[in-house]
């Protein structure tokens, strides 16, 4: 057993390599019957699994188990995730599609010509809470910035031929604003800061909740959150993410346009009736000032920072791993990955990775490209995409299997008008990204 716990790379072909060709079994575990081995292998790294399987013919067999790979697919992802992606694949099958990740599908997604649209916008928030997706704020064409609350039911998981039916559900509250920032905490959508048609940064927070009985019955309703002692001073363009009760919200653009490197966290505790605001203070080194960036949720208690734009207003290209703990940390990740960028969209997939599309660099050239960072922030790696488009500041989210994205408007290169000095306009298409399109 101590050999196969220390076993550290799975081979490339997940445990397809012939196994030894010898007939006698290490001698302890021989002795086990089926049940008693696969509940050995349950508990181990899915590296230990392949290498167990490659000792002899017998563990090769037993290796290849459905019920072995549904628990570990289980452990790994969760029961909902699990099931929502696993189709009609055999549960190792499955595991090796996430694991093997090259490529995304897109496709556009066709609205119910009848119905209306939300306009076409940057810098606005879309989030996926209680199997729909909603819509909130952003930029237009003529510099305005919306208020307007649009709603979207898909369900478990969409079927990309069916038209959408986006309805609008509130308006004016919050007031119009773009580069807010939205997280889902459990049910709950909590909205903060952005930025109003006169430059003003805001720094209020609203709780969004859903009601009534989807897809017939649509409402959501905000709230403005009221919260005693200390909050984040007004910003726009900041970066927050959702997990465990709590919202983090990072940097943004402040007062007098500076860039900001401040961490704070909204804990809700048991409700929020007893939510509080805190600035944490990471030990350690740390990243830089910026805007338009990403904080992602990696699993477990891991957040991940993604590029932007620094004081010098250059795009930037690090990756940090913010880890909670007795202390909170921040830990660069190293290895090579995207180039710089700034109004990216990313969004946190099945097992525990994190998928960035387009942006734009420093000179505003924009990006059509798509990376999936590992589990654990070991290594990125370039997807293939085709059909979504180069563009900024759109906006991303994932369905609660992990294994679908959706991408709604942002900024994209246009035909230049005479008195553009770029050539950009908004965009209003929504486009789903699916990690395990069915073969």
């Amino acid at each position: 057993m101590k050999a196969i716990k220390n076993q550290r790379k799975a081979p490339s072909s997940m445990g397809e390599s012939t196994p030894s060709s010898t007939s006698d079994c290490c001698s302890g575990l021989g002795q086990l019957d089926e049940d008693q081995l696969i509940s050995i292998l349950q508990l181990l790294p899915v590296e230990s699994v392949v290498a167990f399987s490659m000792t002899c013919r017998k563990f090769r067999s037993l290796s290849c188990s459905d019920a072995l790979w549904e628990a570990i697919c289980r452990r790994e992802w969760g029961w909902s995730s699990a099931d929502a992606i696993r189709g009609g694949c055999s549960w190792k099958r499955v595991y090796q599609r996430v694991w093997q990740l090259r490529s995304l599908s897109c496709t556009r997604l066709l609205c119910d010509r009848g119905r209306a649209v939300p306009k076409p916008r940057g810098s606005h928030s879309l989030n996926f809470v209680s199997d729909c997706l909603v819509l909130f704020g952003g930029g237009c064409d003529g510099g305005r910035h919306l208020d307007d609350t649009w709603v979207a039911h898909v369900g478990g998981r969409w079927d990309p031929q069916k038209a959408l039916d986006w309805q609008q559900v509130n308006s004016g509250q919050p007031s119009g604003r773009f580069g807010h920032a939205c997280a889902v905490v459990a049910d709950m959508l909590i909205l903060f800061g952005g930025i109003d048609d006169n430059g003003r940064r805001h720094s209020d927070t609203w709780i969004g909740r859903l009601t009534g009985a989807p897809p017939v019955d649509i409402r959501l309703t905000w709230t403005l959150l009221e919260v005693d002692g200390q909050h984040p001073p007004p910003r726009g363009a900041h970066a927050c993410c959702g997990f465990s009760k709590k919202m983090i919200v990072h940097g943004g653009i402040g007062a007098g346009g500076r860039r900001l490197s401040d961490l704070w966290v909204l804990d809700l505790g048991g409700s929020p009736g007893t939510a509080s605001w805190h600035e944490i203070q990471p030990t350690g080194p740390r990243p830089m000032a910026r805007s338009g960036h990403s904080l992602t949720w990696a699993g477990g208690s891991s957040l991940v920072l993604f590029g932007g734009r620094g004081s010098g207003y250059e795009a930037l290209s690090d990756t940090w791993r913010l880890e909670e703990g007795e202390t909170w940390r921040w830990r660069e990740i190293t290895s090579a990955g995207p180039a710089a960028r700034v109004g990216h969209a990313a969004a946190g997939v099945v097992g525990g990775r994190m998928v960035v599309c387009g942006g734009e660099d420093t000179e505003r050239r924009r990006g059509g490209d798509a990376w999936v960072l590992e589990r654990g922030g070991k290594g990125w790696r370039k997807l293939q995409l085709a059909g979504l488009g180069c563009r900024s500041f759109h906006a991303a989210c994932s369905d609660r299997s992990g294994s679908r994205v959706f991408v709604f408007g942002g900024m994209i290169d246009g035909v230049l008008g005479p008195a553009e000095v770029y050539g950009l306009r908004f965009d209003g298409a929504l486009f789903l990204l699916d990690l395990l399109p069915a073969s």
